[in-house]
């Protein structure tokens, strides 16, 4: 495991992670920490998976994770059984499932970004057999299916392209070609020229235009830099908030970083989490049920009248005076067993409502500190946005991207240029090297011949011949020497070599027995290494069993702490409870009066009464409010038809003065008069 850790560590700390841990920073890391980690890497692989997991729901985690790892074909280490645990170690961030799955994405992170680039055009998408009947989307299914292949067979070529690379004659046939068009162009800037020299002032108007185009470039330059500046902010800015986030968290955690506190912590959470499963929604969702079927049933009966509720409201006073003589009997009876077990179950029933009332509390705290956060987040990209940065509109961006797109395409041909002789510079260097190197290792099998045979320096002694050979062909070419000064030549050279042959003779022999002693050392050590290489792997063994006893030991130990704790705190609360409960019953059976106003019954009965009084208050005014409501209903109703009734009498008004002012016959003296 420790070497485990350690490759982890080693290559998050390179590119493109530079995390900075050390063993003991990584071992210590949150479980939501250490997921954030694992989600890093994934992002590496496969870029969709840049996610902040603080703003992902844990379930969309695990789901989003296991499907990546799926297409990755990562086998978790264990049995199909292990499955369930698998899973629910990578939700809630379990070291012993995380530290696996950072070690084998990272032993091979480039074959994994081949696959997860693959997988999002080779998945295919299963298509029901009912919906392939219908003739459009088969053939749509049909073309999504030759596009896979066509995608399959491309993808081949060009990995065959990579790895071939191209010839030197074509970078040469396009260097002739670039070349061509050099020359035309050339050709063209002359006729340009001496179009120009018959224009006045040609000389002044191209130095305008150079010294614009100049600055152009420059502005261009500068904006590029000014983006990038802009860019490299934003990023220092995002990387600072989550380095800050990560040291408060971290200062957080160090304030009580004792084993005692964690487990302390950890125990709060889930008892929390089990008593929001198990009791608290549980509740809720049979609560909801109920109001759910009494409305359903409310809504399927017919309407009510005003006798069906008083009717209603004389069988509930009915049974409410039935539980309190109930009530009244139970408490003449004065068990004092009853008594006891109807005050701890009240004192039972009022934790209960705290318990729950905390537990919504919390949860409402947790969704605002959630909220909190995401306005955090949206306020800090507004005053990112209102930094003065220029945004690109309409026409201005569509130039943007035709320019940013013949550059890209200027760029890539270039770069394509630059990689091919790159790589045919790679494969000459390489090809130089082999060669030195084989000449080097030709050489040194030579020499190790020549010490095999006894005649060491020969070829020196060889290549010594072949250079005086060389001197004396020289030399005879340029004075004429004679064949006897040669034989003397050989002479020498043999007997020089019959000298160094004598020398190292005895040499030759010490070193065969220093060779014999070596091969009779070099296998005692193997011996004895295995030996000690069997002796540390039961040693090992032993260590790791006690390491398990102690661990075990460990951890029924602190399980015996937390529960001794937890039943003196029980004993603590059931103490203080029957403590009430004697004071409760000695302020009941009192027959001080002031004593049994203090007592919580008395209270309650004080309460109810207030309440009846108030409901029958309550229901005298919704009576006199029934009775008034039919008047009421039938005086705003004649209202309402008395206002339509002016409204009609005035638009006729209004017509018949239209009416009477446009095209109006008057008869006068026997006469008829058309007014218009």
């Amino acid at each position: 495991m420790s070497d485990q850790i350690k490759f982890i560590v080693d290559n998050l700390n390179k590119e493109p992670f530079r995390k900075n841990y050390n063993l003991i920073t990584f071992d210590s890391l949150e479980p939501m920490q250490l997921l954030q980690v694992l989600n890093d890497v994934l992002a590496e692989i496969d870029p969709k998976q840049v996610v902040d997991i603080r703003e992902e729901m844990p379930e969309q985690t695990a789901k989003r994770m296991l499907s990546l790892l799926g297409i990755l074909k990562y086998k978790p280490p264990g049995n199909a059984a292990d499955m369930s645990t698998f899973r629910q170690g990578l939700v809630i961030g379990s070291k012993p499932v995380i530290y696996p799955v950072l070690h084998w994405l990272l032993q091979r992170t480039n074959e994994l970004k081949k696959r997860a680039y693959l997988a999002r055009f080779l998945i295919k998408l299963e298509v029901p057999s009912e919906f392939l009947q219908d003739e459009t989307v088969a053939d749509t299914n049909k073309q999504y299916e030759d596009l896979m292949e066509a995608f399959k067979t491309l993808h081949k070529e060009c990995e065959q392209l990579k790895i071939s690379g191209f010839s030197t004659a074509e970078i040469r046939r396009d260097i002739s070609a670039m070349e061509e068009e050099k020359d035309q162009l050339i050709k063209r800037v002359e006729r340009l020229k001496k179009r120009v020299e018959t224009v006045q002032n040609h000389q002044r108007m191209l130095k305008i235009a150079r010294q614009l185009r100049v600055e152009k470039e420059r502005e261009e330059f500068l904006a590029q830099q000014k983006q990038e500046q802009k860019n490299q902010l934003f990023h220092a800015v995002q990387r600072l908030q989550r380095i800050q986030n990560q040291l408060k968290s971290m200062r957080h955690a160090a304030a009580d970083a004792t084993p005692e506190s964690l487990m302390k912590r950890l125990e709060e959470e889930i008892k929390f989490n089990s008593y929001m499963v198990t009791e608290k929604f549980p509740k809720e969702l049979e609560n909801k049920k109920k109001e759910l079927h009494f409305l359903q049933k409310v809504g399927s009966e017919p309407a009510m009248g005003h006798s069906d509720l008083l009717e209603l409201e004389s069988k509930i006073n009915e049974i409410n005076t039935q539980i309190n003589q109930l009530i009244e009997k139970k408490m003449m009876r004065n068990e004092p067993i009853e008594g006891k077990l109807s005050l701890y179950r009240q004192q039972a029933s009022i934790i209960s409502r705290k318990k729950e009332a905390k537990a919504e509390e919390l949860q409402e705290a947790k969704e605002k500190l959630a909220n909190l956060e995401r306005e955090v987040s949206v306020k800090t990209s507004q005053t990112r946005e209102y930094d003065g940065t220029e945004v690109l509109k309409g026409d201005e961006f569509k130039r943007y991207v035709s320019k940013l797109r013949s550059k890209s395409t200027v760029f890539k041909k270039k770069h394509q240029i630059i990689a091919e002789f790159k790589a045919e510079f790679g494969l000459l260097q390489r090809t130089e090297e082999l060669l030195k190197q084989r000449h080097e290792n030709i050489q040194h099998q030579l020499q190790t011949i020549e010490e095999k045979r006894g005649i060491s320096g020969y070829s020196y002694t060889q290549e010594e011949l072949e250079r005086v050979s060389a001197l004396k062909s020289e030399v005879d070419e340029m004075k004429g020497r004679t064949l006897d000064d040669m034989s003397e030549m050989v002479k020498k050279l043999n007997s020089l070599v019959s000298e160094k042959k004598s020398a190292l003779a005895p040499i030759i022999k010490e070193l065969r027995q220093l060779r014999q002693k070596c091969q009779e050392l070099t296998q005692e050590c193997d011996e004895k290494k295995s030996q000690y290489d069997s002796c540390a792997a039961g040693l090992e063994s032993n260590r790791s069993k006690l390491e398990q006893e102690v661990r075990g030991l460990r951890e029924e130990c602190l399980q015996e702490e937390s529960r001794y704790h937890y039943i003196n705190c029980m004993i603590k609360n059931l103490e203080v409870q029957l403590r009430r409960a004697t004071d409760e019953m000695k302020a009941y059976v009192s027959s001080d009066q002031q004593e049994k106003r203090k007592a919580i019954r008395e209270q309650y009965t004080k309460n109810i009464a207030e309440q009846e009084n108030l409901g029958k208050k309550l229901r005298e005014k919704q009576k006199a409010v029934r009775e008034s409501h039919g008047p009421n209903m039938k005086q705003a109703k004649m209202w309402h038809d008395f206002e339509q009734l002016m409204e009609c009498k005035k638009q006729c008004f209004l017509k018949q003065q239209t009416q009477t002012s446009i095209g109006q016959v008057i008869q006068e003296g026997g006469e008829d008069r058309l007014i218009l």
